[in-house]
């Protein structure tokens, strides 16, 4: 299934025209249909317009990606700078295409994105190539200092924030522990300055890394 996300009636015309062979299709109008159709409607692939992100862009993709596990969401915007498109891409994006793209366009892009690849734009390839080369010898070190880190939790504290990276809310955590939201929030700012972060957006990917982990996961 392909969901197809915007408040535009043109932009999800012009989107339903490039995808014709594809189906089922489904569309959400707003965000909070989105977040609940990708729940129930479980989609293979998200047609995303860039404008129902508002200005927490890089929070709200890694809040759909929680919802749906791979998910391969498509962004559509207008021209972005390279710094925002890049930031889309390492929140779990799979693809960036600009608003005015060709209809038969997209049924290109669509099957690309199934075949495992990303849609990006060339100016970007560089950057992606000194982030992995940066990626390559900081991992291990950063991977043993959050190692570290995880190993100050309490084993309460570390069952709450491996909930967190599966994208729980307070009130969910709470009902699954039997705890008040209030302790959850107690627990999470004594997390927080454990492990030396600011914020639920670091906790979650700290702990999507960490759950990857066989290390980690035998420790607990």
């Amino acid at each position: 299934m392909i969901l197809l996300a915007s408040a535009s009636e043109a932009i999800l015309f012009r989107w339903k025209q490039g995808i014709m062979d594809f189906s089922p299709l489904d569309f959400a109008y707003n965000f909070a249909s989105l977040t609940e159709k990708l729940i129930k409607l479980q989609p293979e692939i998200l047609l995303l317009d860039y404008e129902l992100l508002n200005l927490n862009s890089e929070r709200s993709i890694l809040e759909l990606i929680n919802l749906r596990a791979g998910i391969k969401i498509v962004v559509f915007s207008p021209e972005l700078p390279n710094e925002i498109e890049w930031k889309l891409f390492k929140a779990g994006i799979k693809g960036c295409c600009q608003n005015n793209i060709q209809p038969e366009q997209i049924k290109r892009v669509i099957n690309v994105i199934l075949q495992g690849e990303l849609w990006i734009r060339r100016t970007l390839t560089n950057q992606i190539l000194d982030e992995l080369v940066k990626v390559t010898h900081e991992k291990n070190r950063v991977d043993k200092a959050v190692n570290e880190l995880l190993d100050n939790l309490t084993r309460r504290e570390y069952q709450i924030a491996t909930l967190v990276g599966r994208g729980e809310s307070n009130k969910r955590i709470a009902q699954q522990l039997a705890i008040t939201e209030r302790t959850v929030k107690a627990h999470l700012t004594e997390i927080f300055r454990k492990l030396r972060i600011s914020d639920r957006v670091k906790l979650a990917l700290i702990m999507k890394d960490a759950m990857r982990s066989p290390e980690q996961t035998l420790q607990r």
